[in-house]
């Protein structure tokens, strides 16, 4: 079931929307050669917590980190390590959620640590591109499909490749509500948008196959072939007047 918030609903969720989206700006800041991801995901905690929030990540379905922090072949939900150490010309994906008030924000970012292949260059280009094209189909009379078709498009253009396994959802008083929201699809299909749905639309792309394989750890989802691969995210509200991007400063 689709929880529609209210435009009081929206107005508050902007404080976690704002404090996901800071956090993640101040963890890209810090982030640099030799640095642990342990490091960056214990800055995240902290920054969350001084701000009267918690990290909306920690401990949910046992993830043991603040933040997931995953690294060039890793696609998602790379678990903070000590013994992840971040070398020059890595990317390096971030995902962070501030619970504010009983509302969940969430919002990732990859980040290019140093200079990096154009094939990468590229990678971390279109899948930003393809992110807010999906939001601009986000508007009241769309349909699902329509924010993954304008994702698939910009993705396909460059010949990318799309996660089929993972998501973008509903977000609100928890991180995961319905619905899902397909990286892919077609214009017209899935689930008619209504003003009050918030969602995160979230594109995961790779350089190369979009085939993934989860660690041993339960948790981190690496490409098959070992290439590299990007997560930008942003949490919105359709409103009357078209796509409210929450996580924003």
């Amino acid at each position: 079931m689709v929880n529609l918030k209210s435009p009081q609903e929206i107005e508050e969720m902007k404080k976690c929307g704002e404090l996901s989206a800071r956090v993640l700006r101040m963890a890209g800041e810090i982030l640099r050669p030799g640095i642990s991801t342990l490091e960056i995901d214990e800055f995240i905690e902290r920054v969350i917590r001084m701000n009267g929030a918690t990290p909306s990540f920690k401990g949910l379905y046992g993830f043991p980190g603040s933040a997931c922090i995953s690294v060039n072949d890793e696609v998602v939900h790379g678990i903070p390590k000590a013994s992840t150490i971040i070398k020059e010309g890595d990317v390096v994906s971030i995902d962070t959620g501030a619970t504010v008030d009983g509302w969940v924000g969430d919002n990732a970012w990859t980040f290019a640590v140093g200079p990096v292949s154009s094939r990468t260059k590229t990678l971390l280009e279109v899948t930003e591109a393809s992110m807010w094209a999906g939001i601009e189909q986000a508007v009241p009379g769309n349909h699902l499909g329509d924010i993954g078709h304008a994702i698939q498009e910009v993705a396909e253009s460059a010949k990318l490749g799309i996660l089929r396994e993972y998501t973008g959802h509903g977000v609100g008083r928890v991180m995961h509500e319905d619905p899902n929201v397909f990286n892919y699809g077609r214009k017209g299909s899935g689930m008619k948008l209504e003003v009050g749905m918030v969602l995160a639309i979230e594109p995961m792309l790779t350089e190369g196959t979009f085939k993934v394989k989860t660690m041993p750890d339960g948790w981190t989802v690496k490409t098959q072939d070992g290439k590299n691969a990007a997560h930008f995210e942003k949490t919105i509200a359709i409103t009357k007047d078209g796509p409210l991007v929450l996580t924003q400063e």
